[in-house]
């Protein structure tokens, strides 16, 4: 019995069939009671030795220090804080997905939330590590934090930079939080299915006791909305207060009151490309295609294509300030991004974040996963470029003295290329430990069942 009709298979309700509760289930726990998957091992040694690489060159960086990158007197950021506000702008959507489609019950946010979540924490995980290094001295890198010290050394509380760190911390904290909570019925569902009582034990003590009772159901619900509610604003004020590292400077082309609103914009793009792209990869790995369907996919196109759009009109209206200022500075520092020593760089990025998502106006295209899954790599690409051409092309500022051209070391490159494997091992791990979908949300979302249909299963 089909409780649902509609003319678009895609479109129907995940496994539309009445009673199909425990499917779900298996589908979704079948991951993390599988003995071995071939292909997950191959992909976790590959992580694993990127990880390795990038602990490697982290140790070379402390004993040699930051020389080693290609950091200079007129480029002082370099590829560090590149791929800083880069994984930063990755981990937005999982606060977007899980937080603000949450409150706006959005039921086809059940199919990706999981993931999302989980990218946000590895994501600000391999942010964290090149501001922490970037310091130079990172033995004294708790001077970040106002704790008394023996040098009665303060940060200042006027510098984005110190904002940063409790914006940062503070999103961290609540993304961990909200990503526990929602896996705590899940964590009971696998400790009652667990064979092992070692299993049965770890699950037990992460599930805090859960027996899917009332009262727990009632607070379980209660402080997932107050989490939402929580985060929602961080999805704003994170990647905001990043954007004021570059905008409260003098600096021609970063002192502009479009960044925040700008960045914020970009860092979802960015973070709804990444989803797309693991989801894609996951949904072919661990069968999750009853699950995981085309319209959420679709979905996700849609926003970032709203997303993209967005990004561009910034562009655009950054051209137009810079000219309708009327400051020589400004119109310089647009005018050397777009056709001077770095043009490649410019022009990459308006390829990649204006043109290529404008794609997804066509039904074809958003439904299509090899073409969706490449377009989500170069939108990723974009987004890198964006970050570069704001660090490190807008070195030319008014000194002329200041305009060298910066060069990445085979250090930064390989440092950067270590932190996939930072991330690609953490979410290879999720992958196969945890449950990468809410379980009890997926079934929240399914018709209920029919009395007359139960005994027909039967």
């Amino acid at each position: 019995m089909i409780l649902h009709r509609d003319d678009d298979p895609a479109k129907r309700p995940i496994l539309v069939e009445t009673g199909d509760f425990h499917k779900v289930t298996n589908i979704i726990a079948g991951p993390t009671e599988a003995r071995f998957n071939l292909t997950w091992a191959i992909l976790l040694m590959l992580t694993g030795s990127l990880l390795c690489l990038m602990v490697a060159l982290f140790g070379y960086l402390f004993w040699e220090g930051i020389g080693l990158w290609g950091v200079n007197s007129s480029v002082s950021w370099g590829w560090a804080i590149v791929n800083f506000v880069w994984w930063i702008g990755i981990g937005h959507a999982g606060t977007l997905i899980s937080a603000i489609l949450f409150l706006f019950r959005q039921k086809w946010r059940t199919a990706i939330n999981r993931f999302s979540e989980a990218m946000t924490i590895f994501a600000v995980m391999c942010a964290g590590v090149f501001p922490a290094f970037h310091v130079g001295r990172v033995w004294v890198v708790y001077y970040i934090f106002p704790l008394p010290n023996q040098m009665q050394a303060w940060p200042n509380t006027r510098s984005p930079l110190f904002w940063d760190v409790f914006a940062v911390s503070t999103y961290f904290t609540v993304s961990v939080l909200f990503w526990y909570m929602g896996l705590i019925p899940d964590l009971a569902t696998l400790r009652d299915r667990a064979t092992t009582k070692v299993k049965q034990a770890i699950l037990g003590i992460f599930a805090v006791g859960w027996r899917g009772s009332a009262r727990h159901w009632q607070n379980y619900e209660r402080a997932y909305l107050i989490l939402a509610a929580i985060a929602t604003p961080l999805v704003l004020s994170v990647h905001s207060i990043v954007s004021f590292d570059f905008a409260a400077s003098k600096v021609p082309g970063w002192h502009t009151t479009i960044f925040p609103p700008y960045f914020v914009a970009g860092a979802v793009f960015s973070g709804f490309a990444l989803v797309s792209t693991l989801l894609i990869v996951a949904r072919e790995v661990f069968g999750l295609k009853e699950v995981v369907r085309m319209h959420h996919l679709e979905n996700m196109n849609k926003f970032m294509l709203l997303t993209g759009s967005i990004v561009g009109y910034a562009y655009a209206m950054e051209l137009f300030i810079a000219w309708y200022s009327g400051s020589v500075y400004e119109r310089f520092a647009f005018y050397h991004r777009a056709l001077g020593t770095y043009w490649w760089a410019y022009a990459s990025m308006v390829s990649c974040n204006v043109l290529v998502p404008q794609l997804f106006w066509f039904r074809s295209i958003r439904r299509n996963i090899p073409i969706m899954f490449i377009m989500t790599i170069f939108i990723n690409i974009g987004m890198w470029f964006e970050r570069f051409v704001i660090v490190i092309t807008l070195h030319a500022s008014f000194l002329p003295s200041s305009w060298g051209y910066f060069r990445p070391t085979w250090v930064d490159i390989f440092t950067f290329v270590g932190t996939f494997g930072l991330f690609g091992t953490f979410f290879l791990l999720f992958l196969k430990f945890l449950p990468q979908l809410a379980i009890s949300e997926v079934k929240g979302v399914m018709p209920e069942s029919s009395p007359h249909h139960g005994h027909a299963n039967h």
